[in-house]
């Protein structure tokens, strides 16, 4: 299954997800972040052989972890025929994880809603996954070593995105070629405490080879030039394909 029809699949898969959530309750709070639409970046990452990888993970177990409504997870089940674990932590997902129950009922989804305190030294539901879905969560966690090394002993491939920066947020400090973190204040990232490590280009890199991972396909979006920790129009993001060296 080549990645411009799996392309095809979500973004029809997202309209009739979108049509279903006002059937269920229009005024529900859903996640207002379209997660759907990192398919989009996907078709940026992925090259050469890869580009087919999601016709091996058809029928595959996968988890969706930081699954805000389980958008994702939803599709590669009910399109890809895919297990599928949706990964999230109630305290913090924007509505509890009360969404992705309420579209597994109306779907009469086979997907398990698991409440993880992904800041804790979690465990995850099953001991082996095919594929890991890990987007836009890693700088919203307090040990991301932890967590990623847990991940890289449990599964084979991971598809991960995180934020990362070019400059310090004065921009008087190049952080792109340092293998560094920054941690950003309670306030000063799109006003979420939630918000911990921004890591630079190099200090993700290492931090994935630290923690077992070699990279597969690796690419940035949004501001490639320029980017930093705090400044909304200043973000850039790291879109990474994983293999475990377990």
């Amino acid at each position: 299954m080549d990645f411009d029809a799996v392309s095809e699949l979500a973004l029809r898969f997202r309209a009739e997800l979108a049509t279903r959530k006002q059937e269920i309750d229009p005024d529900f709070p859903w996640y207002p972040y379209d997660t759907m639409s990192n398919i989009v970046h996907l078709r940026g990452l992925l090259t050469g052989d890869n580009r087919d990888i999601f016709g091996a993970v058809k029928g595959k177990h996968i988890a969706d972890i930081g699954c805000a409504d389980g958008d994702f997870g939803f599709f590669l089940e009910q399109e890809l025929g895919c297990t599928v674990d949706l990964v999230d932590y109630a305290p913090t997902n924007y509505n509890g994880l009360r969404a992705a129950d309420r579209i597994r009922k109306s779907l009469d989804s086979g997907a398990r809603v698991v409440d993880v305190d992904l800041d804790s030294q979690f465990t995850l539901p099953a001991d082996r996954y095919d594929v890991v879905f890990f987007m836009g969560l890693l700088y919203h966690l307090k040990n991301p070593y932890y967590a990623l090394e847990h991940l890289a002993k449990r599964a084979e491939y991971c598809f991960l995105s995180t934020r990362i920066a070019e400059l310090s947020p004065d921009h008087a400090t190049t952080l792109r070629d340092l293998p560094l973190a920054y941690l950003v204040g309670p306030d000063e990232t799109n006003g979420d405490a939630t918000n911990f490590w921004i890591f630079s280009d190099q200090g993700l890199r290492r931090l994935l080879s630290r923690t077992g991972w070699d990279i597969v396909d690796y690419t940035t979006v949004g501001r490639t030039s320029g980017s930093d920790p705090s400044t909304p129009d200043r973000d850039e993001r790291a879109f990474c394909l994983l293999r475990s060296r377990h």
